[in-house]
């Protein structure tokens, strides 16, 4: 699927690992529900380390989207929740790692509190994959 990322003129140029803007050609939309760092028993993946729970969160995020014939490369937006905005470096970090540079347009915002006390990071994400998958 081709996707074209945009930095508008007149708009702030990211700084962040996201892109302010993604077209994508038609396809099949994929949305997932927010991921969070549990592996397939339950257990809550990095306790207290939001690099792990990040990956773990992006593993779960790449099966769901495989799982409907797609790929990371497929997605094109996604909201990111942190239960403190202090781990937005640890975020980008493992972000960039997991998309080089075909990043998504995203939001992220700080929340009180995830489902378990332990969960420092939801995501959902949106992707479109080719009307042939």
């Amino acid at each position: 699927m081709e996707k074209e990322r945009l930095d508008p003129k007149g708009m702030l140029k990211p700084r962040g690992s996201y892109s302010q803007v993604v077209i994508s050609d038609p396809g099949r939309i994929v949305f997932t529900a927010g991921q969070v760092a549990l592996d397939d028993e339950g257990k809550v993946i990095g306790i207290r380390d939001i690099r792990a729970q990040t990956r773990q969160v992006f593993e779960n995020i790449k099966r769901a989207v495989e799982a409907a014939g797609g790929t990371l490369n497929d997605i094109v937006s996604m909201t990111v929740y942190t239960t403190d905005a202090k781990f937005s470096p640890e975020v980008s970090e493992v972000r960039r790692q997991v998309f080089g540079s075909n990043l998504p347009a995203s939001t992220q915002v700080q929340v009180a509190a995830l489902m378990r006390p332990e969960l420092l990071i939801e995501i959902n994400a949106i992707a479109i994959l080719p009307s042939n998958a």
